[in-house]
């Protein structure tokens, strides 16, 4: 299987990319600013405000799966318009497609979302990424939609950089105690992932953890997992400022893990000592 994946030099991309390479996958990948360094894999510039780049790209790798897990944050050119166009493109030459959306798709209304539930946003990013859902679905309706939460995991992910800078007193900022999600581990995603493209289910997927925790609570896990004193965590409530964005919004898994052979672990279990790796890849 030829795998190209989209936005590879990004924090899940790269765990994408080492895990496609490492199972002896043809793996490509794209980048915006700067390529990856995981070996084995070919890497493109790509932007995806730009039709043409697309196009050559997928005459250049010919993949038979595309997996596009870039983030464009709250820039609609890139998150919405252009996941459309990668749609498109993908869907005229017949390639199986994962798109991978976001919890921020749910306003938090409803506070348990299982796979059903139609996008409510309150954020331009929510949006961005709830349309790029409906066109992706309406474009392609072979595709993988894979929702998921909070992404974290070994240390590289901007929460827990966050956490470090905190404890350290460099950071000025706060761990809201009433933002909640359902954290997932970047090894778990990416495999998770790998697995829905290795088959042909169209629809909405949930890929995310079985714990629901506030930011402090999951900082308080990560201090405690790497030695920093979490009292030294500062915390404030989301609800007492003008930060936008949801409050509590947990994913709902359960139908999806029925399906898959990857299970999920919750932050509790992999943010003990020693459990931060999934176990395919302790040595």
């Amino acid at each position: 299987m030829r795998v190209l994946i989209i936005g590879g030099s990004g924090f899940l991309g790269t765990e994408l990319v080492r895990q496609a390479t490492a199972a002896g996958r043809v793996t490509a990948a794209t980048y915006h600013s700067r390529a990856g360094s995981t070996p084995g894999a070919s890497w493109h510039h790509l932007d995806l405000c730009v039709p043409r780049q697309i196009d050559e790209v997928l005459v250049s790798v010919v993949p038979d799966v595309v997996i596009n897990a870039t983030s464009g944050q709250s820039d609609w050119a890139v998150t919405a318009d252009g996941s459309i166009r990668l749609a498109m493109a993908v869907t005229r030459r017949g390639c199986r497609l994962v798109h991978v959306s976001s919890d921020a798709v749910f306003s938090g209304a409803r506070v348990h979302y299982d796979e059903s539930c139609l996008p409510d946003p309150v954020t331009p990013y929510g949006a961005a990424k709830a349309a790029a859902e409906s066109a992706v679905r309406l474009l392609a309706p072979t595709a993988a939609v894979a929702r998921t939460s909070l992404i974290i995991g070994c240390g590289g992910s901007a929460h827990e950089r966050m956490v470090h800078d905190l404890a350290a007193g460099t950071h000025d900022a706060v761990l809201f105690t009433d933002t909640v999600r359902c954290p997932v581990h970047v090894e778990d995603l990416a495999r998770a992932l790998l697995e829905l493209a290795t088959t042909e289910r169209p629809g909405v997927f949930h890929l995310a953890g079985p714990d629901a925790l506030s930011r402090h609570e999951l900082g308080v896990l990560i201090a405690h997992r790497d030695g920093l004193d979490p009292t030294r965590l500062p915390t404030g409530r989301r609800a007492d400022t003008r930060t936008p964005g949801a409050l509590d919004v947990r994913l709902d898994s359960t139908a999806t893990q029925s399906r898959m052979a990857t299970r999920l672990r919750g932050a509790r279990e992999f943010l003990r000592a020693g459990h931060d790796r999934h176990p395919d890849d302790r040595g």
